[in-house]
């Protein structure tokens, strides 16, 4: 396939950033209006993307980007094709319409600049997630949508329900962020590659990997907590806390798509396998129906909405796991109808908020003759979702009859799944869409009247653009949905339907579909009653359950530290030489590295023999002490003959350092001790000091083996010629252990200065407690917070006055 480069797509896609940093100080100095000059930056992205258009309608690829590291592949780069594209202009499209929709929402919020700064920031996210070509980049992106959907659930944080929605939404999507990870990391072992644009080039590397069944469920894992399929659903309808423009950009269009987008952009290289075929219609398919069952459960206009939004994710999910030839255009249609009619419906929804009070479609109606253009804007978008002429939608749903429409078991069972959650989406679609703009008028807290421009130019203008789709749908599908169908597909595809329908089964399950809905929404109120019986009755709820799993994983995570983190020292240094034993004795004897010849000396000089005698001399006395302080002067012993060691074996200025750090540590020790007054000798029982001197016997053990093996082995002079020869040249340095400790290794010679300092500042801080009475007073006198200091002492009593 050909391939085009872009130098400038990076500065489109770092314009929402640029546009987030400036947005509270446009908004705190033009007010709302500052919107309209926030627009602009996705609106310039869009136009770039848009330019796109012709060359990837003719087949080609848009490439590009920078080295990052090299040396492992990693890159900042970026790969546009028909899926990429399409989800860039959605993004950048409808974001700026939904930028200047929350200028006009939000309008007198002490904090609309905020608000709208993070609208940005999670569409910068998303943009850099659809066309990130490298495995980093996609990953990064992935999480800061979680992130900046965090900040955006969450924004009215006086509220517990929003920070619990914020909560669970970021526990939810960023524990699956990480099951991603881990499912890129297989892929990047068994393909060898870090990048999207090669990994489509694999062919079927990764489906005949004998990994590839987890690299799937990681796969899987990271897609289905982003996109709500069950039993990860429950997040998306509490992310409804968040204001209107939230539910209308990240929980309909956009974020919530971006597990929908990872499906669809490996399915050249994951899908057309059993595992495939048989997981993602079956929890799309389980999806399709929850979602729609308890949408109509609800009366809340943005809440019946969100629950269409988990039931069309599960449409879609089930759609791109299908295996039939034109499952995949289906669900590429249904896609780019569903960010259109759902984006226009939430904004609707918070239009009728905004405007009448109240959200309860029980106490709406008549809205119609007093918001005119919303209701135009609502009709269209609902006629669009509920699948009828001449909408975009339409097209959508013959198309998912005519890919799903057979006559085998399978076949027919997801064909009944379709149907019945069209029917249940259509009575969704009318029931936000028609319900509350006809009739008698409501109860509703606020007269309603038409709302601003900024409230209604958003809706309208993505309805509208459903009906010129649909009634253009060549043009549609020849720079959109085809291109996307192909690249879902990874072969050419071209999409054709239109909005005249052919005689047939996808016809008649239409049919079938509309005469369903209109039964069930002429009798909603009894149908909302018997699912609530119903549901209520089973009392299922994943939502509670997130509750029982967050409260019993803190109690263990308080039990675990309590444990580990006890505050005793002697804890965590056993710990710490446990795992040391661990590492070096487990590992020879697993993986059998033991050493097999154990090169020692067969004969000692005296004064070899002498410094042995001193070092056991020293263990005995240390074993043996009857104070503390005598064990450590003995404990100096070891580290003297060591020292000697060093020097006879010609290490001089080695042995020096062993030399001054022993002398130091024995004074600093022994003054430590002297000042503490610590118990003068141990009171261990016998079964702590067998387990610590089992311990010290084990370390010391492995230790030695280490040292056996390490020196049993053909010597690799590679690194000592090297410093031999460059560290006259390199650091104009003639002492190699010198040039070696301040220059090739400087930073880690840093670290071991700071570390002696925190010592030195401990150990000066242990000096200065004054045993049995009051700590000494402080080196610099700070002031001391009201809310720590101590009471004040009563007043004395004068002398002659009265009790």
């Amino acid at each position: 396939m050909p391939e085009m480069t872009s130098d400038l797509t990076w500065v489109a896609m770092l314009l929402p950033f640029a546009a987030a940093v400036v947005a509270p100080w446009l908004t705190a100095r033009f007010g709302a209006a500052a919107a309209w000059f926030l627009a602009l930056a996705p609106a310039l992205a869009f136009a770039h993307f848009a330019g796109f258009l012709p060359e990837v309608a003719a087949g080609e690829r848009v490439t590009g980007g920078y080295a990052w590291v090299p040396s492992l592949n990693l890159s900042f780069s970026w790969f546009i094709d028909g899926l990429s594209l399409t989800f860039a202009l959605l993004i950048t499209g409808i974001g700026a319409l939904i930028v200047l929709y929350a200028g006009g929402y939000m309008k007198g919020h002490p904090q609309q600049g905020r608000f709208i700064g993070f609208i940005l920031l999670f569409m910068g996210a998303m943009l850099g997630l659809v066309v990130s070509d490298s495995f980093l980049m996609l990953f990064v992106f992935w999480e800061l949508t979680s992130i900046t959907s965090f900040l955006l659930i969450g924004f009215d944080h006086s509220r517990e329900a929003s920070r619990r929605a914020a909560l669970q939404a970021l526990v939810v999507t960023g524990g699956g962020g990480l099951i991603l990870l881990a499912g890129m990391i297989f892929i990047w072992n068994i393909t060898g590659v870090s990048q999207l644009s090669l990994l489509l080039s694999t062919g079927d590397a990764l489906r005949e990997s004998p990994f590839y069944l987890a690299a799937l469920l990681l796969v899987l894992g990271g897609a289905f907590t982003k996109s709500a399929q069950f039993p990860f659903h429950f997040w998306l309808p509490n992310a409804m806390e968040a204001p209107t423009p939230v539910s209308a950009y990240l929980h309909s269009a956009t974020m919530v798509k971006a597990g929908v987008y990872l499906l669809m952009r490996l399915n050249p290289v994951m899908g057309e396998t059993p595992a495939w075929e048989i997981l993602l219609p079956f929890f799309g398919g389980i999806t399709l129906l929850v979602g729609s069952i308890l949408a109509v459960r609800q009366t809340d206009l943005k809440l019946m909405l969100a629950y269409t939004t988990v039931a069309s994710l599960g449409l879609l999910v089930m759609l791109t796991g299908f295996d039939t030839e034109h499952a995949v255009e289906a669900a590429v249609l249904y896609l780019v109808a569903h960010s259109l009619f759902k984006g226009a419906l939430f904004m609707v929804a918070g239009a009728i908020d905004h405007e009448s009070g109240t959200r309860d479609i029980r106490k709406l109606g008549g809205l119609g003759k007093l918001m005119p253009i919303t209701f135009a804007a609502a009709l269209l978008a609902g006629i669009s979702m509920a699948g009828l002429p001449p909408l975009f939608g339409f097209l959508a749903k013959e198309e998912i009859y005519y890919a799903l429409a057979g006559t085998s078991p399978r076949a027919i069972l997801f064909t009944a799944v379709a149907v019945i959650g069209n029917a249940l989406m259509f009575v969704i679609a009318f029931a936000v869409g028609l319900k509350p703009f006809i009739g008698p008028d409501g109860d509703t807290p606020k007269h309603a009247h038409e709302g601003p421009v900024m409230l209604w130019i958003g809706p309208l203008t993505l309805s509208v653009l459903a009906l010129l789709g649909a009634l253009f749908s060549g043009i549609a599908h020849r720079f959109v949905t085809s291109p996307m169908a192909s690249a879902v597909d990874g072969e050419l595809q071209t999409v054709t339907i239109g909005l005249i329908p052919s005689l047939g089964a996808a016809l008649a399950l239409s049919v079938v579909t509309v005469i369903l809905g209109v039964v069930l929404y002429m009798g909603l109120e009894r149908l909302r009653a018997a699912v609530d019986r119903v549901v209520t009755g089973l009392g299922l709820s994943p939502d509670r359950g997130f509750d029982h799993f967050i409260s019993g994983l803190v109690r263990f995570s308080t039990s675990v530290t309590r444990y580990v983190q006890n505050g005793r020292l002697e804890t965590y240094i056993t710990a710490s030489f446990v795992f040391v034993a661990i590492a070096l004795l487990v590992t020879p004897f697993v993986y059998g590295e033991l050493p097999t010849v154990l090169n020692l000396p067969t004969e000692f000089d005296l004064h070899e023999m002498a410094i042995l005698v001193i070092a056991v001399i020293g263990v005995i006395a240390v074993l043996t002490a009857n104070d503390r302080l005598t064990a450590i002067v003995c404990l100096g012993i070891q580290g003297f003959a060591v020292a000697v060691i060093f020097l006879l074996y010609g290490a001089p200025d080695l042995s020096f350092t062993q030399f001054m750090v022993e002398t130091l540590s024995v004074v600093i020790l022994a003054l430590v001790m002297t000042r503490l007054k610590l118990s003068p000798s141990d009171h261990r029982p016998a079964l702590a000091r067998l387990m610590d001197g089992s311990l010290a016997i084990a370390c010391g053990l492995g230790f030695g083996l280490m040292l056996v093996a390490a020196t049993s082995g053909p010597f690799d002079g590679s690194l000592s010629a090297f410093f031999a020869e460059y560290s006259k040249i390199i650091a104009h340095g003639a002492n190699v252990v010198n040039v070696i400790i301040v220059d090739f290794r400087g930073v880690d010679t840093l670290g071991e200065i700071g570390v002696v300092m925190i010592t030195g500042l401990s150990i000066l801080a242990l000096i200065r407690i004054r045993v049995g009475g009051a700590p000494a007073a402080p080196v610099l006198a700070e002031p001391v917070p009201s809310d720590v200091a101590p009471h004040p002492a009563p007043p004395k009593k004068k002398r002659g006055t009265a009790k």
